[in-house]
């Protein structure tokens, strides 16, 4: 499942990172989208296939925890972003909303047991940072950094989430 969700959500973040990259980045942008959309389209094949086994949200406590944590993700997400576009700051959206999604990734630690959700939300959240400044360097949207580090990010997590469905 995390090949499904980080693939496809990957697929999202490099499609969100083509607003205003350069001009040069597109086409490599446009592959790694690609490649991010069939790796989560394998991972949707292979969590189908596998839609029986045992997952950390089988309990009804764990299924629910999660469902409270996405909703308060979605929630400030969506009221930041809101206040944002009120603001006239539409090109601080994206590390926004990248910087929401890293620390629902500390909340989900626990659900999930997975200490590497960690070492996810810190890189999402430094994703999110660093784009505010580079791009500013780089003369690009804000959205062009952090579609670029969230859906690589999110790519090698969908990646290892593969190697590990391998190894089980």
């Amino acid at each position: 499942m995390y090949m499904a969700i980080f693939g496809m959500c990957s697929f999202m973040w490099f499609g969100w990172a083509q607003e205003n990259p350069r001009k040069g980045w597109r086409k490599y942008i446009g592959s790694a989208a690609v490649a991010a959309l069939l790796v989560g389209l394998i991972g949707i094949y292979l969590s189908v296939t596998n839609w029986h086994e045992p997952t950390a949200l089988s309990t009804t406590t764990a299924y629910h925890q999660y469902l409270l944590v996405v909703t308060i993700e979605f929630l400030l997400a969506g009221i930041g972003a809101f206040l944002l576009i009120k603001r006239k700051k539409k090109d601080y959206i994206a590390p926004w909303i990248a910087g929401m999604v890293g620390i629902h990734f500390f909340w989900l630690t626990s659900i999930f047991n997975d200490g590497s959700l960690s070492i996810l939300a810190v890189l999402l959240i430094a994703v999110a940072l660093v784009s505010l400044f580079l791009s500013k360097k780089l003369q690009v949207a804000n959205s062009a950094i952090t579609g670029v580090g969230s859906g690589t990010v999110l790519f090698g997590f969908a990646i290892a989430g593969w190697i590990r469905f391998l190894l089980v």
